[in-house]
């Protein structure tokens, strides 16, 4: 991603920063590279996972054309979503048929932004149409029809800029898959697999870490393992403390009360810098004339975990990358060991006993240590995307579950 481009994204989470990217692209005019990605490539799904189950597969995102929200079937032609209703109403069976196990299936995606890749082992998955648009699965809600379903998605943006796909964690962990891209060369980028037993690495080590964190598990009542949570919905769901992060966010607190925290958000800008202090409970912002910037109250562990609310991150050029800088380190729990931030040495993440155990957890087990752990975990690099501007082909993998 360029990095002018990537000082502009600050959303809430990896689908909401495909979708602007998406768009900012697609407003920018003809690129380079718009002759080099035409109106569809191949997307070729290959199961992989050792299951029996019917695969089902649905493509969803937004028409870069027209600004309509929709799916696109095998052939890659996009279809809008009809009107919805109060209550929601059911959605038109997207669903394509996947491929079964240890087989592979070719299928045509359209450009979209904010896309998503749907799959669902053994069942389809329940979408429906609300007034204000589609209404997708949320299996923090009890209620919610998909709850017992075992599914996972990928997220993308194909556009005349190329296309972005990858996997995550910011919702939830689950089904395992990795996603990659065909160069114009021929090679292949690929992220997002986990390693030898790395499934089930993870959901025994959630159950082993104190703190309430095995809480975030759902299964079903057959008991099967279907997902476990991320933090933000733990919280919401009460599966984690509300003060779980309490203790870490007060001595960082206190720590910028007397030393100044040196934020340098832009790595092609380094001598960009913002300097924070907190005085009377609130850790305000100069640049380098002195002047106040920007400020932050205390964050809580709902706004560290989802870097929103009392860290929201606007699409600017101050606060927003001061905020995701903050969040990285809240959640990486670097904030204290460097007063220099961000700091994009994996080496020195999760080493705090109060941190974000979820994604500490999650990328100790990925073959390439990058995933999606938490919305800004792309701060330095460490998210599980690949990109190219000329892509011949996607993937995804549906991967082995032991």
């Amino acid at each position: 991603m360029p990095p002018s481009l990537r000082r502009r994204l600050s959303a809430l989470s990896t689908a909401a920063v495909l979708l602007l990217l998406g768009t900012l692209l697609s407003l920018s005019g003809p690129s380079s590279a718009a002759a080099a990605v035409p109106a569809t490539i191949p997307l070729k799904i290959t199961n992989n996972s050792g299951r029996g189950d019917a695969v089902y597969v649905y493509v969803l995102g937004t028409s870069l054309t027209t600004g309509r929200l929709g799916w696109a079937d095998a052939g890659g032609t996009f279809h809008p979503w009809p009107a919805g209703g109060n209550p929601p109403v059911p959605a038109p069976d997207a669903s394509i048929a996947g491929p079964a196990n240890g087989q592979s299936r070719t299928i045509t995606i359209p450009k979209l932004g904010g896309g998503r890749v749907y799959f669902s082992y053994g069942q389809k998955l329940v979408f429906k149409l609300a007034t204000g648009g589609l209404v997708q699965p949320a299996v923090q809600n009890p209620s919610d029809p998909n709850r017992n379903i075992l599914f996972n998605w990928s997220e993308f943006t194909l556009n005349d800029s190329g296309l972005w796909i990858n996997s995550t964690q910011v919702d939830m962990f689950s089904a395992p898959y990795s996603v990659g891209v065909q160069r114009a060369d021929g090679s292949v980028a690929s992220t997002g697999r986990l390693k030898s037993g790395g499934y089930n690495g993870v959901f025994s080590a959630l159950r082993a870490q104190s703190g309430g964190w095995g809480g975030l598990i759902q299964t079903r009542s057959d008991g099967t393992v279907l997902r476990a949570l991320s933090p933000t919905y733990g919280l919401e769901t009460g599966a984690l403390p509300a003060g779980v992060l309490n203790d870490y966010i007060n001595r960082v607190w206190q720590k910028y009360a007397t030393t100044t925290l040196t934020v340098t958000p832009f790595a092609d800008q380094p001598n960009t810098k913002y300097y924070g202090r907190v005085s009377g409970g609130v850790m305000n912002f100069t640049n380098s004339s002195g002047a106040v910037v920007t400020s932050f109250q205390k964050p809580d562990a709902p706004s560290v975990f989802g870097c929103h609310r009392l860290l929201d991150a606007p699409n600017d050029l101050v606060r927003g990358p001061i905020s995701r800088t903050l969040c990285a380190g809240f959640n990486r729990s670097t904030l204290l060991t460097n007063a220099n931030q961000p700091d994009t040495n994996a080496a020195n993440f999760y080493k705090d006993g109060v941190t974000n155990h979820y994604s500490r957890i999650i990328h100790e087990r990925m073959a390439d240590g990058k995933a999606y752990g938490f919305a800004f975990d792309d701060v330095g690099h460490h998210e599980s995307l690949v990109h190219d501007g000329s892509p011949r082909q996607a993937y995804v993998t549906l991967d082995p579950f032991s």
